[in-house]
């Protein structure tokens, strides 16, 4: 463990806690250790103490020039971070009077190995240091995930975070304890799923949550699109298809360039990697979209008469369930809104490939439908399209990807710009028109606004003379 004296920096929060508890009988455990081994940077250290964990989370605390308090949880646990939040270092009781007990008390063993504060050999009873080595996850014992069935959750994040491949008896464990999950309080549950589908193993870790048992635990709307099936249009049934429209979403994070050229893809990276809320950015806000964009198809599936299935109004419903679904999750309102918004609009673009080219007012009506979510959006609608290869797929996709390519620079432009300052303002129009304030006045500015960007206005006069034709009072 080095710094600029011969200590990591990557070791920074070790460093001053061993400082800060000189003497202390205190162990490093969990994930700080673990990722040692593997050679993992990580800004979060677990330390068990034994005696006085307050005192000692305080000593922590004057060490670091941050602040320290006590966690809301049964274990007594208190925590401290750095001053600028970079860090963060939590101090617990030792369990069960030894630290072989706390250890035994643990998840997996890759998490159960401890490490003396001030520096010695590690204490590995289970084997994980072993584990590590064979790209192996176990449990620590028969009862780590009943125990916890937060745990089935995290056994999903680590397989694909650390590239660990569950035993067989984690697998039959996780399988027996998975439909508990859906009692585990949400937000810890969300917190791990958050990981889970920001992370670059998410198409796999979600053929592990079906495998286990688990998406039907937590997120019971993906479970059920399983075997409903599509029109031609369509390759694959709904489950599938959102897999893959997840699988494109993700790509183009990665690189939109691919389908929007070097031009555009700095401006859409800037975009997704914008910071949004619950601590996620823009980019994770489209893989949920992803999942969830189709997830009202059972509720809305029909049959015509030649028994094809119709799924009209999905859009509309899926927008109030994926508000439904974060809302169980305990996410905060704006992520709520921007996913409900991504589900609500990402038909919108496949309505218009028949207008194209498309008109300045057809694409004003566009932009102002789906704002804020207007350059998200669309990139949905191509992860959607290319996800989507039945019938005339080719021809398809190629259509909606020329109207993508039309649309974006426009939305890019829509979102750097914001509101731009009317050519009048609604109390000057309504004096001028002896209107008064009300949907009408409402109206004629949208018009103005429309006409504006489609360069049929430029100047107020021009404004107003407009919105006196359109209520009919073209004489003033």
């Amino acid at each position: 463990m080095t710094s600029s004296d011969g200590h990591s920096d990557l070791s920074l929060p070790w460093l001053i806690a061993r400082e800060a508890l000189p003497g202390a009988t205190a162990w490093v455990v969990g994930g700080a250790v673990r990722d040692e081994l593997l050679g993992r940077p990580t800004a979060d250290v677990d330390i068990i103490v034994e005696g006085d964990v307050g005192a000692a989370a305080r000593a922590v605390a004057r060490a670091a020039r941050g602040p320290a308090f006590e966690l809301s949880d049964e274990f007594g646990s208190w925590r401290v971070m750095a001053p600028e939040r970079g860090w963060q270092i939590d101090l617990s009781p030792l369990r069960g009077g030894s630290l072989d007990s706390d250890l035994a008390l643990r998840d997996f063993t890759v998490n159960a190995i401890a490490q003396p504060l001030e520096g010695g050999a590690r204490v590995d009873p289970h084997g994980g240091q072993a584990d590590l080595a064979a790209c192996r996850l176990r449990v620590v014992s028969p009862r780590a995930l009943a125990d916890d069935p937060l745990r089935v959750v995290r056994l999903v994040r680590l397989a694909a975070q650390l590239a660990l491949a569950p035993d067989a008896q984690a697998i039959a464990l996780a399988r027996a304890s998975a439909p508990a999950a859906a009692a585990v309080a949400q937000e810890r549950v969300f917190a791990e799923l958050k990981r889970i589908v920001a992370g670059d193993g998410a198409i796999a870790s979600l053929a592990l949550m079906d495998a286990i048992g688990l998406t039907a635990a937590i997120l019971p709307e993906l479970h059920a699109l399983h075997g409903v099936d599509q029109n031609r249009y369509h390759h694959a049934d709904v489950h599938a298809h959102t897999i893959e429209v997840l699988e494109q979403a993700i790509a183009l994070q990665g690189d939109p360039g691919a389908v929007f050229g070097a031009a555009h893809a700095a401006a859409i990276a800037a975009v997704l990697a914008e910071p949004l809320a619950d601590e996620v950015d823009r980019g994770f806000a489209l893989r949920l979209g992803a999942l969830l964009h189709d997830a009202a198809k059972p509720a809305a599936l029909a049959r015509r008469e030649d028994g094809t299935p119709t799924f009209l109004g999905h859009d509309r419903i899926g927008a109030e369930l994926a508000r439904e679904i974060l809302t169980r999750l305990k996410a905060s309102e704006k992520l709520k809104a921007h996913v409900a918004a991504l589900t609500r609009h990402h038909l919108r673009l496949g309505f218009l490939v028949h207008e194209t080219p498309l008109p300045r007012r057809a694409l004003y009506r566009y932009l102002r439908a789906t704002e804020p979510v207007e350059v998200d959006v669309t990139l949905l609608s191509v992860a959607d399209r290319l996800a989507t290869r039945g019938r005339k797929a080719q021809e398809s996709i190629a259509k909606h990807l020329d109207l993508a390519r039309e649309v974006m620079p426009a939305a890019l432009q829509w979102r750097a710009q914001g509101r731009r300052t009317p050519l009048v303002r609604g109390d000057k129009l309504a004096a001028a028109l002896q209107l008064a304030d009300g949907p009408e006045l409402g109206r004629l500015l949208g018009e103005i606004d429309e006409a504006r960007f489609a360069g049929e206005v430029t100047t107020s006069d021009e404004a107003v003379a407009l919105a006196a034709r359109l209520c009919g009072r073209g004489g003033h």
